[in-house]
Order: C-alpha cells, then structure tokens, then sequence
C-alpha cells in the first residue's frame, strides 16, 4: 500500500483530522499532482485555520504557481495566526517567505 492509500484510509476514519489532510496534501505535491495538493491546502485552511504550518505550504505552491499576490496574502494570515498561537518559529519562517516573495531578501 502507497501512502497516499494509507492516509486517504486514515482520512476516510475522521475525515477532520489536519495532520492527515496536511500529510495528503504533501504527498500529492511530492507526485506532482499540484491540484489534489492544492485543494486539501486550501480545505485544510478553510477548514482549521488554526493549523499553521498550511500558510507556508500553501504559500509556496501559490508562488511556483506565480500567484504572488495570493502567496504574499497567505503569509501574512499565517504571520497573524502563528503570533496569535505564540509560534515564534512558523512566524519567522512565514515572515522570511513573505519577504522573499516581496522581493526583499538578505542580500538588498
């Protein structure tokens, strides 16, 4: 059995758990199916906006996708919940990818 079986059998057990939509959505990026990968990112922060790691996630598919805009709008939503959760580290990362899709990086 693939894991991606496995976790659409997890998923099919309780059909609300972020860890296993998360683990999907990464899987199905890794095979290259971006639009599966797309749709349980975008569920998954509709859903359980609270889950921060999706902002990142879903904010680089946005970016190699070239939808700048909708990758900068995701990190700053992920910047916000992640300080409201008193998650210094996702923060930190979601900032570092915000300016790096704004075109600022270390080197200007």
């Amino acid at each position: 059995m693939d894991r991606i079986q496995a976790l659409e059998e997890f998923l099919a057990i309780d059909p609300t758990d972020a860890f296993t939509r998360f683990a999907l959505a990464t899987e199905y990026l890794k095979t290259g199916d971006i639009r599966r990968a797309r749709e349980f990112f975008e569920g998954l922060l509709k859903d359980k906006p609270e889950y921060v790691g999706t902002y990142y996630h879903l904010g680089k598919l946005y970016e190699d996708l070239g939808a700048t805009d909708q990758a900068i709008k995701t990190y700053r939503s992920g910047i916000a919940v992640a300080g409201s959760q008193k998650d210094f580290h996702a923060r930190a990362e979601l900032q570092s990818a915000l300016l790096e899709a704004e075109g600022i990086d270390d080197d200007d």
